[in-house]
């Protein structure tokens, strides 16, 4: 028998087509087999075009805190008896981003033409991740929804705040970097030029230091038209090329190669792949599809490509320990907290276990990095500042030296 389907590639293209099998859960685990995520299916003959996802694209990005403060207000909500479409209106009157409530509007539209709260999700997969909406579905079909809506709202604010932590911890020594660029750039283009006409009139050799500031200085103001747009152009670029796949991978294998920095990365990567995995596996979420969730989540090369050989280690009948203990990429511990976990037959509150310890762990580093980043930048920031003043008024130390003498 033909059935038609609409799935999504771990790239999360949809993709469509018709597939030959004799029940549609037979044909769900072909396509499954060729790493294809089933919306919907249905026989050939009835037409799967009703059945279709609109998808929408083209929006603002929607915050981790509004998706996980959205989960646990329905998980409550529907805990009480609220219908999901009486649910998600009262969260959509409440709503403040015009953005967000455009979202909610969408996904109560679609339940209220007959589907079911996982294939809303599914229309706007940019705001609600191949995670969110497979613990959805899992909650559906368990008849536990409200239960796994509040480990999606755990699980994404638990993301959200490792995401805020980092970047609070940084804003401090970015923003003094901001200010040092600002006060040495102001130093070289408006006072130093003042001192130029009175270096002129001492008719004495400039010292190396003085000389090399005004030949900046002098280049800049002579040629500001192309030196200011190709510093923005040049951080516009680097900003582009990091973002790109091509500059992650680039840079993502930089980073793991250095010596502290990488142990850091290697932790809060291994805190990320043992969460996912652990709330997925918590859910009765297939092993091999809990994988390719958690693949399709990280965004580094090499850990994708350790995904992918956990995937086929357990497509061979291997424990996926296996598959993690190789590599160096996940940290000795965690792993052999899971090959016991496999052991034991209690991998999942295991796996939860290793990312709660190594979240608190990484936690504490980012901010001792932080606290020791901050007097390093004073530090340099003060040499380099000092190095300006002392070269603009180096020559007039010499002038009086030499008129003393």
């Amino acid at each position: 028998m033909n059935y038609s389907y609409h799935a999504y590639d771990k790239s999360g293209s949809l993709s469509e087509g018709v597939i030959e099998a004799s029940t549609a859960d037979d044909a769900t685990e072909l396509l499954r087999k060729k790493g294809l995520f089933v919306a919907s299916i249905s026989s050939a003959s009835t037409g799967a075009k009703k059945n279709k996802p609109k998808v929408s694209k083209g929006r603002k990005k929607i915050s981790s805190k509004i998706i996980a403060g959205f989960a646990r207000e329905l998980a409550v909500l529907v805990s009480t008896g609220t219908t999901l479409i009486d649910a998600i209106s009262s969260i959509e009157r409440q709503a403040s981003n015009e953005s967000w409530r455009q979202v909610l509007n969408r996904v109560r539209t679609r339940i209220e033409e007959g589907d079911s709260l996982s294939g809303a999700l599914e229309g706007d997969r940019q705001v609600f991740d191949a995670v969110f909406r497979s613990l959805v579905a899992a909650g559906e079909s368990s008849g536990h929804l409200d239960t796994m809506l509040l480990r999606v709202a755990v699980l994404t604010r638990k993301q959200a705040q490792i995401k805020a932590n980092v970047l609070g911890a940084m804003m401090y020594p970015i923003l003094l970097m901001g200010v040092g660029i600002f006060v040495v750039s102001l130093l070289i283009g408006v006072v130093l030029p003042r001192f130029a006409g009175m270096f002129e009139t001492l008719d004495t050799e400039l010292p190396p230091s003085t000389a090399v500031l005004m030949a900046v200085s002098d280049f800049v103001r002579a040629y500001w038209f192309g030196v200011i747009p190709g510093i923005i152009g040049s951080v516009w670029g680097f900003s582009w090329w990091i973002m790109s796949p091509s500059g992650q991978r680039v840079l993502g294998n930089i980073v793991l190669r250095l010596p502290m920095v990488g142990d850091i990365l290697r932790s809060f990567m291994t805190a990320r792949i043992t969460r996912l995995l652990g709330v997925l596996l918590e859910a009765k979420v297939p092993m091999l599809d809990a994988i390719n969730l958690t693949r399709e989540s990280l965004g580094h090369e090499k850990y994708q490509n350790m995904m992918a050989a956990a995937e086929d280690a357990v497509t061979r009948g291997e424990p996926i320990s296996t598959a993690f203990s190789d590599g160096n990429l996940m940290v000795s511990s965690a792993c052999e907290a899971i090959r016991n976990g496999e052991q034991t037959g209690r991998l999942a509150d295991v796996m939860v276990h290793v990312a709660d310890y190594l979240d608190e762990d990484n936690d504490t580093v980012i901010k001792s990095l932080s606290s020791l980043i901050e007097p390093v930048i004073m530090i340099v920031l003060g040499i380099l500042v000092g190095f300006v003043a002392i070269s603009m008024f180096l020559p007039l130390f010499d002038l009086t030296a030499t008129a003393g003498a």
